[in-house]
């Protein structure tokens, strides 16, 4: 059964951020008042479906906002930067966003301010990201939840109500799942898919690359973060804080690893099959991905993590962007 229905949120979306952060204050007592004069960047996505009665909600967004800050000692000194977010994301919860602050002018003044928009001021724009989420839901659910014989939505209250039999248990979880969750799709609501293939060359040998990949210390290192990894047929691996988790099908040593592969948010139980196949050339390794089973909605999603948090890692880590000797 295919989705049955599915909606664009990406404008609402930017409509939503741009009111959420634009002229946000956050005060810094004794310090500064800080305003987020400009939303200057929002790229991105976001769309919510229903499929089986189910709400799905994908989103993905990289906000820039500019800030200024006026001084608590009235020194009429010029204090302005950045906040960059470059990961809100169904994938994440607000606490885990990044928010990475920076000054333009101020000198130390600004340095000062940076560091408390960095340490206390980031709960301000986590709260501003949850209400995002919580209201992104809420808007979306009603429409898309169509009623079944013997249910109803009432549009006044945007609340779903079940038939008389239902427990009020029951009504409860219902309305917590399609405003609070994110919902994934179980197993037997088909959904399309689509096939990966990305190739990348290392400046290392095959050997080397083939460790980068199945050597825990080494993958801790370019994850940056704990991991759990059992290098055997069958064994699970957990990356990412859990956000990537999988197990591996088969291993042939420096030359090929297959693995069933997910994001924490695809449907429950979904697994794509990723392959990964290193070729040894004279100065460098050619690996070439195909990943098979990807969401057809997370496809660009997919490819860009790849990029960025394995290849580029791996290169920044260990130097395999650099000419062999």
């Amino acid at each position: 059964m295919e989705r049955e229905s599915e909606k664009n949120a990406s404008g609402w979306s930017k409509g939503k951020l741009k009111s959420l952060f634009e002229g946000l204050i956050i005060e810094a007592p004794g310090l500064a008042v800080v305003t987020i004069k400009e939303m200057n960047k929002c790229e991105g996505e976001a769309t919510a479906s229903n499929c089986k009665g189910k709400l799905i909600f994908f989103y993905e967004w990289v906000v820039n906002l500019e800030w200024t800050a006026e001084l608590a000692d009235d020194s009429k000194k010029d204090v302005n930067g950045s906040i960059e977010i470059p990961n809100l994301s169904e994938e994440n919860d607000p606490e885990e966003v990044d928010v990475i602050v920076s000054v333009t002018a101020g000198g130390a003044a600004g340095d000062d301010v940076k560091e408390f928009i960095r340490t206390k001021g980031i709960k301000t724009i986590q709260d501003q990201i949850r209400e995002y989420i919580d209201t992104l839901k809420k808007e979306y659910a009603t429409d898309l939840i169509k009623p079944t014989k013997g249910q109803a939505v009432t549009n006044q209250s945007k609340t779903v109500i079940t038939s008389p039999s239902a427990t009020t248990q029951q009504s409860t979880n219902l309305l917590r799942t399609t405003t609070n969750n994110i919902e994934k799709m179980d197993l037997g609501c088909k959904i399309p898919t689509s096939k990966v293939t990305l190739s990348q060359s290392f400046k290392c040998t095959a050997e080397d690359l083939y460790r980068a990949l199945t050597q825990h210390e080494m993958v801790a290192a370019f994850t940056r973060g704990d991991v759990k990894l059992e290098v055997e047929k069958g064994g699970k691996f957990e990356f990412f804080g859990g956000n990537i988790s999988g197990e591996f099908v088969s291993l042939e040593t420096n030359k090929q690893i297959i693995q069933k592969w997910r994001f924490k948010t695809w449907p429950s139980g979904h697994y794509s099959t990723v392959t990964l196949d290193l070729e040894q050339k004279e100065d460098c390794t050619n690996i070439i991905l195909t990943q098979t089973g990807v969401p057809a909605s997370e496809v660009e999603h997919t490819k860009q993590g790849w990029q960025t948090y394995y290849w580029e890692s791996i290169k920044r880590t260990f130097g395999f962007g650099a000419i062999l000797l």
